[in-house]
Formats: C-alpha cells, structure tokens, sequence
C-alpha cells in the first residue's frame, strides 16, 4: 500500500534503518524548539526550519500510515519500506512508505478467502486517509471476497442437494425422516 508520493531525495539508509544518536538529538533539539544547524554548523533559516518542521509532520504520518496497515494486515502484510528525503538539517525524514500485502485468493478454500480478504479489506483502509492504491487493493479484495462468498454458498447448495438425494435413494433414511419430522411437529404442538 503506497502513500501518496511527495518529493523525494537522495538518502542512502543506514543499516539496521536507525537514526544515529546524532541525528535523534538533533532533532530532539528542534522538536524542543532549540535551534537547529545545518550539516556544516550553520544555523538554519526560518524558511528552513518551515521545511524542516513540515519534513518531520510527512515523516510521522507516513510511518503511521504504513503502521496501520501493518497492525491490521498481520500475516498477510510485509515489512514496511519507505523513501526518503534529506532535510536541511542534514536528516533523513520518511516522504513516502510501502508496505506489501498478499490479497491473492486462498485456492479451493473459500472460507479461508473470506477471511483473509475480510483481513485485507481492513488492512487497505487502516489508515485515517488511505491513497488511492490503498482504495483499489480493498476493491480488488473486495471483488474475490464476494467471488469466495459465491462460491461457498455453491458448494454447500451442492452438499445440500447431495443430502436430499441420498436421503431420496435410501427410504429408510426418509422414513426416518418422515418420523423426526412428525415427532417435531407433536413437540412443537404441546409446547404452544
């Protein structure tokens, strides 16, 4: 599920995707309003900090948007991966984010594709503003949720009918019938 995308830059991730203990100072010094510098020591511009304050409100609704399909997918979601941009703080903040789902349907288990989808429909629309993928993949889900639902309610109209015409060549098994069935109706006849 994709975030719309918003420029990005060049930014190469550090292993293990952690900030250093550099950079999470750096920007808890401008979160605590100090100012903040520059890569060479220079203290940043009020156009500046804008870009870098509107950086760090992109970083955390991306993240929180990726979270949310990650929380509500489960199993059937992957490892969040995202795209960067380098803020004037030397930084890397988080413009764009995916996160991979498998919403292909479970083969001959129907059940088992209602449920999933049901899970991916719900992954698809977590997040409080979903993106336009986010709106199709829920569609798509949608489409083999009600193609699960058609195909289960198939296959038990077939066991049904495979029932009636076992209980049609046995006439035991309709005698049998037949007596429950009255027995039923004399119940439910004193009950009332």
């Amino acid at each position: 599920m994709e975030k719309e995308k918003a420029d990005v830059g060049e930014a190469a991730e550090q292993p293990g995707g952690q900030a250093s203990a550099s950079e999470q100072a750096t920007r808890g010094r401008v979160a605590e309003g100090e100012g903040a510098s520059q890569p060479n020591g220079e203290t940043l511009t009020e156009e500046d900090l804008r870009h870098l304050e509107q950086l760090k409100t992109t970083d955390r609704e991306v993240r929180q948007h990726e979270l949310a399909h990650q929380i509500a997918g489960g199993q059937y979601t992957g490892a969040a991966s995202y795209e960067y941009e380098r803020g004037p703080d030397g930084q890397r903040y988080a413009v764009a984010g995916t996160v991979p789902i498998d919403y292909g349907p479970i083969s001959g288990d129907p059940g088992a594709t209602i449920a999933k989808m049901q899970q991916v429909i719900s992954a698809a629309l977590a997040p409080a503003d979903p993106s336009p993928k986010d709106h199709q993949v829920a569609a798509t889900a949608r489409q083999y949720l009600l193609t699960a639902q058609l195909e289960l309610a198939q296959q038990q109209s077939e066991m049904q009918r495979a029932r009636l015409d076992a209980e049609n060549d046995d006439p035991a098994a309709v005698a049998a019938g037949d007596s429950a069935s009255a027995e039923a109706s004399e119940q439910l006849s004193l009950s009332v």
